[in-house]
């Protein structure tokens, strides 16, 4: 008798690999699904563009389950002094509530700008230490709900 050998697991590290990150998520919206029976996951964005067309800023952002979740918000640098910041968030949180959200959450480092949320009425919730320069990850939350105005006051 001959006794067959197959090949054990293979561990490979690489580049990204896109169609491995598909799975993964697609494994993981439905352990999530089946965890919180939550399945409305959905992603949206926020875009302002000049006369020319050119990108003045955008918010990429996703809901599942009642909550929001910015997951990138950037504005051209010469157009910042404008509002285009507030105006984008405003516009999120308008569509992150007509999508039946209720709260929102976000982080930002430390060199970027926890101080901008922060001024919108996002409280910190935690940070992540170790990124290069000495920076942290700040973790943000904010109640849609909530009646207060941008600096916290009623």
């Amino acid at each position: 008798m001959t006794a067959r050998h197959s090949p054990g697991p293979t561990l490979t590290t690489g580049d990204r690999d896109t169609e491995l990150n598909e799975r993964l998520t697609a494994e993981l919206v439905a352990f999530n699904t089946a965890a919180t029976d939550a399945a409305d996951r959905d992603m949206f964005s926020v875009k302002v563009t000049d006369e020319a067309g050119r990108l003045i800023g955008g918010l990429a952002a996703w809901t599942w389950g009642g909550l929001c979740g910015i997951e990138m918000l950037w504005v051209r640098e010469d157009d910042r002094k404008d509002g285009w910041g507030s105006r984008i968030l405003d516009a999120a949180e308008a569509e992150a509530r007509r999508r039946g959200c209720d709260r929102v959450t976000v982080s930002s480092f430390t060199f970027q700008a926890p101080g901008f949320y922060q001024r919108h009425g996002y409280a910190e919730t935690g940070r992540t230490l170790g990124f290069p320069g000495g920076h942290a990850d700040v973790h943000m939350y904010k109640s849609l709900t909530s009646r207060l105005g941008p600096s916290g006051e009623a």
